[in-house]
């Protein structure tokens, strides 16, 4: 699906989320019953897309729920899809060196728009003086090239098991 579909479009009325599956026996657990989904996103000015779509391709590999920004999305366009999407994580990629201001202005309007509790892992270059800041708003990960899918996959899926589906 393209990203228009996502800016100011509200929730999406085919999601199953707040659905509880159930059966005649016992409700499913929330783990059990969906997926993990997550909102892969370049904000700012930062056009390499390329690394950022191989990342979805394996979330989505490794069973996740992906949507994708598309290109160039302004950090309170992208708040704004997470929480109109229900997301459990926002994963954001930049390589343009604005780390520092797209990646806490994502954060801090997410908290503006009631999406507080959606954990929010970062990737690029972004020099390791920086790190801290960040991991200091809440915002892991922080990986660079060469990193491997596995680590990046294993470090969600953890971070959502703990932080969001207790």
């Amino acid at each position: 699906m393209s990203a228009g579909r996502y800016l100011g479009a509200g929730r999406n009325p085919f999601s199953s989320r707040g659905n509880p599956l159930k059966t005649k026996t016992k409700q499913v657990s929330r783990k059990e019953s969906r997926k993990i989904r997550i909102l892969v996103a370049k904000p700012g000015l930062d056009g390499h897309d390329r690394g950022v779509l191989v990342l979805a391709r394996a979330f989505r590999d490794a069973g996740m729920e992906v949507i994708y920004s598309g290109l160039l999305p302004t950090p309170e366009q992208v708040a704004q899809m997470a929480v109109d999407e229900d997301v459990d994580v926002v994963a954001l990629s930049l390589l343009n060196g604005a780390h520092m201001t797209a990646f806490p202005r994502v954060k801090k309007v997410l908290e503006q728009k009631g999406g507080g509790d959606i954990l929010v892992v970062g990737g690029g270059i972004i020099p390791s003086e920086d790190k801290p800041k960040l991991l200091k708003l809440g915002i892991t990960g922080l990986y660079g090239p060469g990193t491997s899918m596995e680590e990046v996959i294993s470090h969600i899926k953890d971070r959502v098991k703990k932080e969001r589906w207790t």
